[in-house]
């Protein structure tokens, strides 16, 4: 396994990195590891999957391969016994690890505060920092540490990059990153706006550049990540100027089970009038709200059945999603000045034909037109949902969040390799 190969962060730019390379990327949470293996220059999942219900005595272990997918029930203890069974998968359905050349790997981390401005080559240093960050996302940030230190025990020949969440938002002004409470407080406990999913926003803006083959300095962007976890953002120029996600993921849009913007007083009443502890409502506002919390249901496809089926709850609950969206597409096209392109990503965004087209009815003043026959059905490629000659073009842009953390993982070795 070679350490210095390397691959630029936008699609297709190549450094020296050799066709049959490949990065694992892994995505530890506090209950779950997904990992995928990746072909950083084709842009190819070899293989995936998901180990699920960490802790539990019927874990969930899927493991993809080939067109194959194998799908096991057992204990798993911890993140250790995860990873360890990840590898034994890989070993016994393929493929094999050793002659798949992997020459790095890349773990996802939710937080990278003010320490890190982006990539960084996994060190003692590098996990200690990455601990220390907690506070900041007490549900990712632990997780992912645990990850990063099983997988060095498991591959300590393998070189490996923690690639975070909120660097790509690390470029907002001030003004936009600035929370209203006294500076001194701010500075101390380290609150501003830090966003996530910026991996995904970064992917998906360079994409668009590729798509409409223009100089991404020239590009108004809006980017709609659609999936559990839900967010918006600007990006001007290619940077990003303003995002929904704050200090941690739980501000912004209506999620699968977070509740999104609310007033920080509900916080108090609750503690004050219901007698909950702080733990209880941090429950309740990340795993009990949102769409879930309205409807009892998080997953969209149900709650479309909900709706046809005349379900009150999950008609509110959409129309609580949809307008908290509108509020936000509205909001960006006033930081941006004018948009020159609007696209939707992950699973709701991508799949989720219904959501795309009440975001955008009745925004046809601020430029936003939706062809239905273009929108109609889920989209596994770039589709342009727009009609011809429309002020903005809309776009369904499949993120690849994994290949994105791949690229940078690959690119970060080589530029330590190149000042060694």
């Amino acid at each position: 396994m070679n350490p210095h190969h390397g691959l630029g962060d936008q699609p297709g730019q190549q450094a020296d990195i050799a066709t049959h390379g490949t990065v694992l990327v892994i995505n530890s949470g506090s209950s779950s590891v997904k990992y995928q293996l990746v072909d950083p220059i084709g842009g190819d999942a070899i293989a995936s999957g998901i180990v699920e219900r960490i802790g539990a005595q019927d874990a969930l272990l899927t493991h993809k391969h080939n067109g194959v997918s194998t799908k096991l029930t057992e204990p798993i203890t911890d993140h250790g016994q995860a990873l360890r069974r990840v590898l034994e998968l890989f070993a016994e359905h393929g493929p094999d690890l050793a002659e798949a050349d992997v020459v790095a790997v890349g773990h996802r981390v939710v937080q990278g505060g003010d320490v890190f401005a982006g990539p960084a080559l996994i060190d003692d240093a590098v996990v200690a920092g990455i601990e220390a960050l907690s506070p900041l996302a007490p549900l990712h940030n632990p997780a992912n540490a645990r990850g990063i230190e099983v997988a060095r025990e498991l591959l300590p020949d393998v070189p490996q990059v923690a690639v975070f969440d909120s660097s790509f938002f690390r470029t907002l002004p001030d003004a936009a990153a600035t929370y209203a409470i006294p500076q001194d407080v701010a500075s101390t406990y380290s609150i501003r706006r830090y966003g996530a999913h910026g991996t995904s926003h970064q992917y998906v803006s360079r994409e668009v550049a590729r798509i409409v083959d223009r100089p991404l300095e020239d590009i108004n962007q809006i980017v709609l990540h659609l999936g559990n976890g839900a967010s918006a953002s600007a990006v001007q120029g290619g940077v990003a100027v303003e995002t929904s996600m704050g200090l941690t993921p739980l501000e912004g849009l209506v999620m699968g089970t977070r509740s999104g913007d609310i007033d920080p007083s509900v916080v108090f009443h609750l503690h004050r009038n219901a007698g909950m502890s702080i733990d209880e409502i941090d429950d309740l506002l990340n795993r009990r709200s949102g769409v879930k919390g309205l409807s009892g249901e998080s997953d969209f496809r149900t709650l479309h059945e909900m709706i046809e089926a005349g379900d009150e709850d999950a008609k509110l609950a959409l129309d609580v999603y949809i307008h908290r969206l509108r509020k936000y597409i509205g909001a960006y096209t006033a930081v941006l000045g004018h948009v020159d392109v609007l696209s939707f990503t992950a699973g709701i965004g991508e799949n989720d034909d219904i959501v795309r087209a009440r975001a955008l009815t009745g925004l046809e003043g601020l430029g936003y037109t939706i062809d239905l026959e273009r929108n109609a059905g889920r989209k596994s490629d770039v589709t342009v949902i727009s009609p011809d000659g429309a002020p903005t073009l809309v776009l369904v842009v499949p993120t690849a969040e994994e290949l994105a953390i791949a690229r940078l993982t690959v690119s970060t070795i080589a530029a330590a390799a190149a000042t060694a």
